[in-house]
């Protein structure tokens, strides 16, 4: 049998990058759980991001997939599927909207909605030709295509692939005043995530959603909730802009909408905004492919039925309390919504990444982030003596 580290070690000959800091090469997963190549195994409290809302190798959406590859798994943008139309009707009506643009990742989503702000705002705002900005706020995260870096404060994301993309305006996070200086008559969007997930799971402050949709109306600028990490019940609600009773313009989704299984993404807004591109002006040859599409279906009747965020938001409640009885003396702070928890390592301890190899001994997968915070996600489905046994093996790390 094939080792980690000689896994470990064509990967970094072959590939282009090291994502994987904390070297354990995954052979099979199940539920809350992984499994190393030597069939170690590993409670998975990062959930690949929350692309694993839903845990892994689900078993009711392994059989939705596998009824759907018996069926056809990809058709020409020349044609019509029948898995394309439901999904799209069916997610807008989840949203409370009107109309879906189907795509593959998050950054892409991210990019769909961008073009259609500059769009909406030339040929509805009445913007002058190329004078569209768009205000985004410090410490974002959104994928690492070329325009979305464009809009990073992080100079580690940016170094090394100007020129970038220009219109975009910075602000901090959480700062209504900031947001509102900055909106001038040519500002299109607000581009914003509910909580911000790789800056360390930094939630704004009271308010502040309310006050980004009224200064968004009062403008005529329309507010983009990239719920891509947030959304579909991570955060103890279906979107982490209920919390505010927010409803946004256009909202991005992406990551756990293919159940773990395939990349599907989308943006979802009305005709108004969404019904600027017209024939040929955008597409994806696997954008609203019919088995993401029946992946995704399934997905919003799970959440329909199921309603995953009542339990993320009752075990959010126990994690979070079990985190802060701990009294660690390495935690500088802890705070969190529903099962997206973030704790900041005191530096005189180490980085987080350090805390995190500490973890992995006792058997439990997490992830830093910015240096000193590290990342809680379990899979909405772990049940609860699952996670009552991953924090006891936090409290044998953090307690000392």
């Amino acid at each position: 049998m094939t080792s980690s580290r000689e896994h470990i070690e064509l990967s970094e000959a072959y590939g282009a990058h090291n994502y994987a800091p904390l070297d354990v090469v995954i052979a099979r997963s199940e539920g809350a759980w992984v499994y190393s190549v030597e069939g170690e195994r590993y409670l998975d409290l990062l959930s690949a991001y929350s692309a694993l809302n839903f845990g892994h190798s689900n078993p009711r959406f392994l059989q939705t997939a596998h009824q759907q590859l018996d069926r056809i798994t990809l058709s020409s943008r020349a044609f019509y599927n029948d898995q394309f139309g439901p999904f799209c009707r069916e997610l807008a009506e989840f949203c409370g909207m009107e109309m879906v643009l189907a795509m593959n990742s998050g950054a892409e989503a991210v990019e769909t909605a961008l073009k259609a702000a500059r769009r909406w705002g030339y040929d509805r705002k009445g913007v002058p030709a190329d004078q569209a900005e768009v205000i985004c706020f410090r410490n974002n995260f959104a994928g690492r295509t070329i325009s979305v870096i464009s809009f990073s404060s992080s100079e580690e994301q940016r170094r090394g692939f100007g020129p970038f993309t220009p219109g975009f305006r910075i602000v901090p996070f959480g700062d209504a005043e900031a947001l509102e200086a900055a909106i001038t008559k040519n500002t299109v969007a607000v581009l914003l995530e509910p909580i911000q997930g790789e800056a360390g799971v930094l939630i704004p402050p009271d308010g502040f959603l309310k006050s980004v949709r009224r200064l968004c109306d009062q403008n005529r600028v329309l507010m983009i909730a990239d719920e891509i990490q947030t959304g579909l019940c991570r955060t103890g609600e279906v979107f982490a802009c209920n919390h505010e009773g927010v409803k946004p313009d256009l909202y991005t989704l992406g990551k756990s909408l293919g159940a773990g299984i395939i990349p599907i993404s989308a943006v979802i807004g009305s005709r108004d905004v969404l019904g600027v591109f017209d024939p040929g002006s955008h597409g994806s040859t696997f954008g609203g492919n019919p088995l993401a599409c029946a992946i995704a279906r399934d997905v919003i009747a799970y959440i329909r039925t199921e309603r995953p965020h009542l339990w993320a938001r009752d075990l959010g409640k126990v994690f979070i309390e079990a985190l802060r009885a701990m009294n660690s003396p390495y935690v500088a702070a802890i705070r969190g919504r529903g099962l997206m928890i973030g704790v900041d390592i005191k530096p005189q301890f180490g980085a987080a990444k350090d805390i995190c190899k500490k973890l992995k001994t006792h058997h439990v997968l997490a992830k830093d982030t910015r240096s000193q915070t590290i990342r809680f996600a379990p899979a909405l489905t772990i049940s609860r003596a699952d996670l009552e046994w991953g924090i006891e093996q936090i409290r044998a790390v953090f307690v000392p």
